[in-house]
């Protein structure tokens, strides 16, 4: 059966002057021939992007959307009408959001974080500003320590709120980010802590404990090889000069920092670090 909203692996039925038509149980649905990969004939399996084209009929691409069936993504508006917005969907047909669906009125131009999810009454893809009823903390899928996929949702006085894994919220405290963020960014973080009070959430960024040290050990060795064994940056050096160099916090910067010189790896210098050679 065909999935509306996703990506569907579909068998070529046929080849006609305008594309090729793909298995979809029935008469088939077209994959328009600029989309066409070169060389495909009868019998192959193409993956392809499922939608409804201007005149409501099931259609395929290969293009890549930017966001699909469940997915929460920042999209920019093409134009707006009193029914609703047109946004830049990534595909030749921008995804609608119904005036119902919006916060305010979206503009012209202006960058909205959305849901994409399925009309139930026209079968139809869209798009809705209200995220909040798609979010629950009731029954978590998540646990302490657990890595996640994190999207910004709105600042506050303590941090951001923030979107775990297209399901839950959580708190991002401010003493746990180290650069710039703003509404719809995405990054990899973790379950910090789970409260058992309506099961609140903290998180962090990047990876949890020593894992963290680990993924960024390469990076210093590396940067260290790339400026002739020597940075002039240690524990006293500024949190906001040490993520403009290495993307990392201090905290991390100093976990890692300390690992390495256990392992004889480095040497603290007065003003920096310094490669040892072996």
């Amino acid at each position: 059966m065909v999935r509306v909203g996703e990506y569907n692996l579909l068998k070529v039925l046929r080849a006609v002057d305008f594309g090729l038509y793909l298995d979809d149980g029935e008469e088939g649905i077209l994959l328009p021939k600029r989309f066409v990969p070169a060389g495909a004939t009868e019998g192959d399996e193409l993956k392809v992007f499922i939608y409804h084209d201007g005149e409501d009929r099931l259609i395929a691409t290969t293009q890549e959307p930017k966001g699909i069936l469940g997915d929460i993504v920042k999209l920019r508006t093409i134009s707006v009408t009193p029914q609703g917005a047109f946004l830049d969907w990534g595909l030749m047909k921008d995804i609608f959001v119904p005036k119902s669906k919006q916060q305010n009125n979206m503009i012209p131009n202006g960058e909205y974080l959305v849901k994409i999810y399925l009309d139930e009454q026209t079968g139809r893809i869209a798009a809705t500003e209200k995220i909040e009823p798609f979010l629950s903390n009731d029954s978590l899928s998540v646990k302490e320590l657990e890595v996640v996929d994190l999207i910004v949702y709105r600042r506050t006085d303590i941090g951001y709120v923030v979107i775990i894994n297209n399901k839950h919220t959580g708190v991002l405290h401010f003493n746990e980010i180290y650069r710039n963020i703003t509404a719809g960014d995405k990054f990899t973080g973790f379950v910090k802590k789970i409260y058992n009070v309506e099961n609140k959430i903290d998180v962090a960024a990047g990876k949890p404990g020593y894992n963290r040290v680990e993924d960024e050990t390469g990076k210093i060795l590396r940067l260290l090889k790339e400026n002739n064994g020597y940075l002039p940056y240690n524990d006293k050096t500024d949190p906001e000069e040490i993520y403009a160099f290495f993307g990392m916090s201090k905290k991390t910067f100093k976990m890692t920092i300390g690992n390495l010189y256990k392992q004889r790896s480095i040497s603290f210098e007065q003003a920096g670090i310094k490669l040892l050679e072996g």
